[in-house]
């Protein structure tokens, strides 16, 4: 056996179907409790707790304790990104599952993507920050420009007060649905609280789906314009 890192252990983790479900239901954000996670697995209450104390030992999920409920949640952005990139490679390659319904365009419209924006409005917004100069690319390396910040401080962000040295300013997070590129990091995170405390858009209830209501899309529209 080669020395260095054992990612045949990750691919064990993350290639079991129900373990698979349950942490793409985490790609929510939200911590869930065992039962509410073994629903989104279909499978046993049980069954589903014997997933969790695997994942949990293998360093993807973490749990915690309020009251008598535990709830599990992902352990960090990077396990998040890493399962961003695997749904994108796994539509590049075709592997879709036939689950269909009206969910499904709003899903690729606007979705959480685990503490940021994605899909198509994601795309959109990055797509506009790096057009108006508020971001500059230097190949995966994303910078925030003087410009950008004093935008964002219009809009209510002061990027001084997210800045973290666990987490980078501005992240690069390939899209699985629009497979390209949407911002991640902590910026990408006060972004969509900040949509969320202007009420332009909300999450729909037990999903990822991110829904803007009409003056909210005309708001953001113009934030897009913002140069």
């Amino acid at each position: 056996m080669k020395d260095g890192p054992d990612i045949s252990r990750i691919g064990q983790l993350i290639g079991d179907p129900a373990r698979a479900n349950i942490l793409s239901a985490l790609m929510s954000g939200k911590a869930l409790t065992a039962t509410e996670l073994a629903q989104e697995a279909g499978v046993t209450l049980q069954t589903s707790s014997g997933h969790l104390s695997k994942l949990v030992e293998g360093g993807l999920v973490r749990m915690r304790k309020q009251g008598r409920h535990r709830y599990f949640a992902l352990m960090d952005d990077e396990v998040a990104a890493v399962l961003e990139h695997l749904m994108h490679l796994a539509a590049m390659k075709g592997h879709l599952r036939t689950r269909t319904g009206p969910r499904d365009p709003a899903l690729r419209d606007a979705r959480v993507c685990y503490d940021h924006l994605a899909g198509n409005k994601g795309i959109q917004l990055y797509d506009a920050l790096i057009a108006n100069g508020h971001l500059h690319e230097d190949g995966e390396d994303l910078e925030l420009s003087e410009a950008g910040a004093e935008m964002f401080s219009t809009f209510g962000i002061d990027v001084r007060t997210i800045q973290s040295a666990r987490r980078p300013l501005c992240l690069q997070c390939l899209d699985w649905s629009e497979r390209r590129t949407h911002l991640a990091g902590t910026l990408g995170k006060a972004i969509l609280e900040q949509l969320y405390a202007l009420n332009w858009a909300k999450r729909e209830p037990n999903s990822r789906v991110i829904r803007f209501n009409r003056d909210g899309e005309k708001q953001f529209l113009l934030l897009l314009q913002n140069k």
